[in-house]
């Protein structure tokens, strides 16, 4: 996609103020522009983390829908299919990232069957640990975000976190699968979930900095994706922390 090339703030646009100001170092195209793009990610960020708090909040407190999808057969069949849900709708949501409305409607099913399964997580785990767990996500979301605008702003790069982080979702993945084959006990849950919260909190940064620097306009359902992901994978690697040492 074409950016507008940017001359430095040079406009002569005084109204313009702090928003005029480049995100980083060597910045090529106008501020005003990527700052009306990132109000967009978030707000798209926003209004899927607000459906995944009202989805998990009624499959937590309505308990006859946390009974039907453990206790029946016919639950735990539509468990099954909303837990591979989203990781089906990521595949056409990457080719059709640009093709409105469908975009949006894939992100809705992507939204909501992952809101489900947050909540069926979430379902028989203490409310003192869900509690901690989302205030320790917040903390975290808002102060790596908050660092990686400075850091860039200050001609710092995260790009290099990529091959990195990617190796270690796979070291994570085969983890989690000796877990499920090899029970480890509460101690191998403590040190998973205290390295997917590691990981994660690695992504927020990258895919911050990407959304800064080098997504392009039009991917701005992409980019809310991998946001909306990091977070409550996040989220989830806590509560798997915090329930193992509280067990």
């Amino acid at each position: 996609m074409f950016r507008p090339p940017y001359n430095g703030g040079k406009t002569g646009d005084v109204e313009a103020g702090a928003g005029s100001r480049p995100l980083y170092p060597m910045m090529l195209e106008p501020p005003e522009l990527r700052w009306a793009f990132i109000r967009k990610i978030y707000s798209i960020l926003t209004v899927q983390l607000l459906i995944t708090v009202a989805v998990s909040a009624v499959v937590v407190f309505v308990h006859p829908v946390s009974h039907f999808f453990i206790a029946t057969t016919g639950g735990l069949a539509l468990y099954i299919v909303l837990i591979i849900t989203p990781f089906i709708t990521l595949c056409p949501l990457y080719f059709c990232y640009q093709r409105h409305p469908i975009n949006y409607l894939l992100l809705t099913v992507f939204t909501v069957s992952l809101s489900f399964a947050v909540g069926l997580s979430c379902a028989f785990t203490k409310g003192k640990v869900i509690l901690e767990a989302a205030i320790l996500t917040a903390a975290v979301v808002v102060s790596l975000t908050l660092y990686t605008f400075w850091a860039a702003r200050r001609g710092h790069d995260f790009n290099f976190l990529g091959p990195f982080l990617f190796a270690s979702i796979f070291v994570l993945m085969i983890f989690a699968l000796i877990q499920i084959f090899f029970p480890l006990g509460r101690l191998s849950l403590m040190i998973y979930g205290g390295l997917a919260a590691i990981i994660f909190s690695g992504y927020i940064i990258y895919d911050t900095d990407n959304l800064i620097k080098r997504y392009l306009y039009d991917e701005y359902i992409w980019a809310a994706v991998s946001l909306c992901l990091d977070i409550v994978n996040l989220f989830l690697s806590l509560l798997t922390l915090f329930r193992a040492a509280d067990s």
